[in-house]
């Protein structure tokens, strides 16, 4: 099955070819335009400008993806477009585009949750290498989400926890932009604390003593240590003290994820976990998750970087799989930028 995937929930627009033999997904085309440096002065996305660059980048980037792939329209077997959750005005671009294709070629349409697509990019792997068989723990982490599911069997989602404030990729874009480093800062946190010592400042883990809310997360006590933490210094840090405390952050960040994964996937009786969403490409991340996952015997899948940040081909592949199963999408689809998994 080929099937085409659009994904305009955010601030990248994307489109890409995925052909699925046997579930296993292999991208033939995967175009991403990023819109970071329309948003970078701003310290953040500003809505209608997203929306605004979507309508015009959606018709080029579909193009690019199908001459990349070799095919046309009529050589696919249907379209996937992120439907929810995101900024509604920027899935509204995605939305009318894929149904205008379904209604000139006759391609059946599915809309797809931007957070299955996140947790079924894992099954891009290449050739070779294995694929995560349900039931698995799938940790959602990105700048607008940051969840728990228990994926049961593909389309089965049980949710085990989310953030109970900022998701954690909103809380190293409020930080980086907290020490004046560029938009989008999650990269620039990342590589200033390749250098630094994550210990030299004990920043706190948030829901560390509360256990009602055990595979809960909670980044804005964290964010506000670190507000108070520059308040209190001479001047701004540079050099070896801004590497530091970068490093310091991270690791409270990815502590608090990777601790609370573990748990959940014990408690649910897991075996397997998927790491995924855009914060997922963080190195620290990887690495602590695969030395916790190893501690404690379970087997851990991580997407390429490039399948972590929002991408065609995930949505490509969630909707494949829905295809599959027979579901088509309603002649009034719409945005939904609320929708829960």
């Amino acid at each position: 099955m080929r099937v085409l995937g659009l994904e305009t929930s955010c601030d990248e627009t994307a489109a890409a070819v995925v052909s699925v033999e046997a579930g296993r997904g292999r991208a033939l085309s995967d175009v991403v335009h990023t819109q970071a440096d329309l948003h970078a002065r701003f310290g953040g996305v500003v809505p209608e400008l997203a929306s605004r660059d979507h309508l015009q980048r959606a018709l080029p980037v579909l193009d690019e993806a199908l001459q990349k792939a070799g095919l046309a329209l009529t050589d696919l077997d249907g379209i996937s477009v992120t439907s929810g959750p995101g900024l509604v005005g920027a899935l509204l671009v995605g939305v009318q585009v894929a149904k205008s294709l379904a209604l000139v070629t006759g391609l059946p349409l599915v809309g797809v949750n931007h957070l299955e697509g996140h947790l079924l990019a894992a099954l891009l792997a290449a050739e070779g290498q294995p694929l995560p068989e349900p039931p698995w723990l799938g940790l959602v982490v990105s700048g607008g989400h940051t969840s728990l599911y228990e994926v049961r069997a593909l389309s089965d989602y049980r949710a085990l926890g989310h953030t109970l404030d900022d998701a954690a990729g909103e809380a190293f874009d409020k930080v980086a932009k907290l020490l004046g480093l560029p938009y989008p800062g999650g990269a620039q946190i990342d590589k200033l604390s390749k250098g630094g010592d994550p210990k030299a400042i004990a920043f706190p883990r948030g829901l560390s003593k509360r256990s009602r809310t055990q595979f809960d997360f909670s980044f804005s006590g964290l964010k506000t240590s670190v507000l108070h933490h520059l308040r209190s210094l001479p001047a701004k840090p540079e050099g070896q003290e801004l590497s530091d405390l970068c490093a310091s952050f991270q690791e409270a960040v990815c502590d608090s994820l990777t601790l609370r994964a573990v748990r959940a996937a014990k408690g649910a009786g897991l075996s397997r976990l998927v790491l995924c969403g855009g914060v997922a490409a963080n190195s620290r991340l990887r690495e602590l998750a695969a030395e916790r996952c190893a501690a404690e015997g379970l087997t851990l899948f991580l997407p390429e970087k490039r399948l972590c940040t929002d991408n065609g081909a995930m949505i490509a592949m969630a909707g494949a799989h829905r295809l599959g199963a027979g579901q088509r999408a309603p002649p009034d689809l719409s945005a939904d930028p609320g929708w829960r998994l």
